[in-house]
């Protein structure tokens, strides 16, 4: 095993291949913009107060309207939403919004929510901690609704995978 700390980001990121992860959609919008990207940075951290992680890059879209917002939503992908995925992690051409033609449910008018997902989150960032490349955002989550009663969209080492069941 190589323990030289040059190869640690390569040996991290092989790594963590290996770990099963659920796919999300977070958004925020502000002054008339919305945004969103696919993540699967994202977890629960407390039921009481009820908060939630995301990690963003520094340089998306996204991370520039939670920043000004203070809002992100968090949707949870159902299998069938693979291709919303795609569109949001930005494999599909989508001209800058990715928005356009998506069926979204915005409960509070806060963040846009992607219909059809599991469930959404709306939380109002509590916290954030800047890293040199990246920001954790904790969010304590303020609406939830829960969608239809399907299977998760999985993501491991690289691919989308069904959950037997």
């Amino acid at each position: 095993m190589n323990n030289d700390a040059r190869f640690l980001p390569e040996l991290l990121r092989q790594s963590m291949r290996h770990w099963v992860a659920g796919v999300t959609v977070v958004s925020s919008q502000h002054d008339g913009l919305q945004h969103g990207m696919t993540v699967n940075s994202f977890t629960s951290v407390s039921l009481d107060p009820p908060l939630v992680t995301v990690t963003l890059a520094n340089d998306t879209r996204t991370h520039a309207l939670v920043e000004q917002a203070g809002w992100f939503g968090v949707s949870i992908l159902s299998e069938r939403q693979q291709e919303l995925s795609d569109r949001f992690a930005g494999r599909v051409p989508d001209g800058g919004d990715r928005f356009a033609g998506v069926e979204v449910v915005e409960r509070a008018g806060r963040v846009p929510l992607l219909a059809g997902a599991l469930a959404g989150l709306e939380c109002r960032v509590v916290h954030s901690f800047p890293m040199s490349h990246s920001t954790l955002f904790i969010g304590q989550v303020e609406d939830v609704w829960q969608g239809p009663e399907e299977q998760p969209l999985v993501y491991w080492n690289r691919k989308y995978h069904r959950m037997g069941g």
